[in-house]
């Protein structure tokens, strides 16, 4: 046991199991891979009046990449966007995997509620929200399913644009083709501000990336109570 000014008398626990952060890194990787080359891959047919910048995409580089297969860069960035969707699937398997059969979900990512929500939004403006590791406020709780839902929203759209024949059915669920490919885009714009906000969080709270690393970290003893232990 050791004891923090901030947060009261503490016990070294494990926070976040191997299973998890393998999934949460592996996923945070498979992300920021997709992203990349996603952008140079809608570069090649820009769904709207914009393209972004060739310096902030991923794939092959513009001149070697002509001379080898004609394009851009178009043929680098689907494979990597291919080898980082085969990434995501497999952390995100797991991840949930883990989380239904073990209970993890049930424990980090609930109870849930408009009101409880409404109430830790107004504590974050106030000043006012808990920020000791350990806790999970609803804010949180509810960020944190919403990217669940976009990865599965974004392989399942993805998968419906890699393979519209094939996959006919499934295409045909999203609208066809065309409404697939702005859903897939717009659950990446999803995906990059969650990004941006976990990212935020994290520069505004530290203390919350070492135990995503290690594992382990001091949870506060009331805590531990309310939860009945580790």
């Amino acid at each position: 046991m050791s004891h923090d000014q901030a947060d009261g008398p503490t016990r070294l626990v494990t926070i976040h199991p191997l299973i998890v952060r393998l999934c949460h890194w592996g996923n945070a990787i498979a992300i920021l891979l997709m992203i990349g080359s996603g952008w140079k891959i809608y570069n090649n047919a820009p769904l709207f009046g914009f393209t972004f910048p060739a310096g902030i995409t991923l794939g092959g580089s513009p001149s070697p990449a002509w001379h080898r297969h004609g394009d851009i860069g178009y043929a680098g960035a689907l494979l990597w966007h291919f080898a980082a969707m085969w990434l995501m699937f497999a952390a995100s398997a797991g991840y949930l995997s883990y989380g239904l059969i073990s209970g993890h979900f049930r424990k980090t990512l609930l109870p849930l509620s408009p009101k409880g929500v409404a109430r830790d939004v107004a504590d974050a403006i106030t000043g006012r929200l808990d920020h000791r590791l350990g806790v999970r406020n609803q804010v949180q709780r509810l960020l944190y399913i919403a990217a669940i839902a976009g990865i599965v929203l974004m392989l399942l759209s993805g998968l419906a644009i890699w393979k519209p024949v094939q996959l006919q059915e499934l295409t045909a669920l999203f609208g066809g083709y065309d409404n697939a490919r702005e859903i897939h885009f717009f659950g990446m714009c999803g995906l990059v501000l969650f990004l941006v906000v976990h990212l935020g969080l994290t520069a505004l709270v530290p203390k919350v990336l070492p135990p995503m690393i290690t594992g382990r970290g001091h949870v506060p003893l009331d805590v531990l109570e309310a939860e009945g232990g580790r």
